[in-house]
């Protein structure tokens, strides 16, 4: 018999994939990879902006504010394990999804 799966939860599976080779990479290493950085928001010398990056375990999102003389602030943190990530980036951006996998 056949197994049938659906487009989605094939490219999950790969970014899952992905994801836990380059934490191999990490680990060797001991350097974070930066998946993806996203602006939201930029006037003149402040910018707002989602880093994410890859650690040994998990994938670590971030929102960073900064700008003109203040030093760059974290206003909010997701930490998602690599298990779970691919699922929650599918469900937030589908194009932000894909260029993640094309990046990786």
């Amino acid at each position: 018999m056949v197994k049938q799966i659906s487009l989605d939860a094939w490219q999950t599976q790969h970014l899952e994939d992905l994801l836990k080779k380059a934490s191999a990479i990490v680990t060797k290493t001991g350097n974070p990879i930066i998946l993806y950085r996203q602006m939201l928001e930029e006037e003149e010398d402040a910018y707002e902006e989602i880093v994410c990056s890859l650690t040994e375990k998990y994938v670590v999102e971030q929102l960073v504010i900064s700008g003109g003389v203040l030093p760059p602030t974290f206003r909010q943190q997701f930490i998602f394990t690599i298990d779970e990530f691919p699922q929650r980036l599918l469900r937030k951006s589908k194009d932000l999804f894909l260029q993640t996998i094309e990046a990786s």
